[in-house]
């Protein structure tokens, strides 16, 4: 394989964070065939010893990267201080133990529906970091009958904390006596958006179920259900992985 930056080498790994990494090698901890590495050195590890704290580098670990239909009451994080239920606890304990696999951005306990986790940092990063652009879609039950001008207000982007937000795509897809049901498409996903901007107009939510993540769709997945991604899936993410580096 061609050289890489060890900062890659040592996340890919699974060791830390490329953050981390940098912090390692400031350190001193990470040698390169005997010497103290330094910030912006490459190597190959078929054929450079790399350490670590004295311990060699363990292989790359495999790329993987699944679709779990979140139910409501179920934590976005890999652990919980108050031995709440987490995303791990729906997967089996060889996926859940060991493989680095961590949820790619949250969905609040409240909520449900599509969540990808992975164990590959560029995904992560790609999926987000706030510079980058990608459509989530979700159905969403609110209080009441929101009025066309109110809906406007939601397509144009209501601030939050005294940012603006980014436009919205928003249709009505049913209105009943004391509630009526949207689809949401946002590119952005700062936290509880649709929650805080649903309070602000005067709608609270009722039911939230994100549908999709760019071109990773929940379909018929039933909650507590998970599945690895499809190949045109992996696909279309890589794509969209190399379009944010450009």
């Amino acid at each position: 394989m061609s050289p890489e930056r060890l900062q890659k080498l040592l996340a890919q790994a699974g060791v830390c964070s490329r953050r981390g990494a940098e912090a390692l090698i400031r350190q001193q901890r990470v040698l390169l065939n005997g010497s103290p590495a330094c910030l912006g050195d490459q190597a190959d590890p078929l054929c450079d010893e790399i350490r670590v704290d004295g311990r060699p580098l363990p292989p790359p670990q495999q790329r993987l990267a699944l679709l779990l239909h979140k139910p409501r009451g179920v934590h976005s994080t890999c652990s919980d201080p108050q031995g709440r239920r987490t995303v791990l606890d729906l997967l089996p304990p060889h996926l859940a133990h060991g493989t680095g696999l961590h949820p790619v951005g949250r969905l609040d306990a409240d909520s449900r529906g599509a969540l990808l986790l992975s164990n590959d940092g560029a995904l992560t990063l790609a999926l987000t970091h706030p510079r980058y652009d990608h459509p989530k879609r979700y159905r969403v039950w609110v209080s009441g009958a929101p009025t066309d001008a109110v809906l406007q207000r939601w397509s144009d982007g209501v601030p939050l904390d005294g940012q603006p937000s980014r436009p919205v795509a928003l249709k009505r897809l049913k209105q009943e006596p004391e509630r009526c049901l949207l689809e949401l498409t946002l590119q952005e996903g700062r936290n509880r958006q649709i929650r805080r901007t649903a309070d602000l107009l005067g709608h609270p939510v009722q039911d939230l179920l994100r549908l999709a993540i760019g071109p990773v769709v929940l379909h018929e997945l039933r909650a507590g259900q998970w599945r690895w991604l499809h190949p045109e899936e992996e696909a279309a993410l890589q794509r969209f992985i190399t379009a944010t580096r450009r």
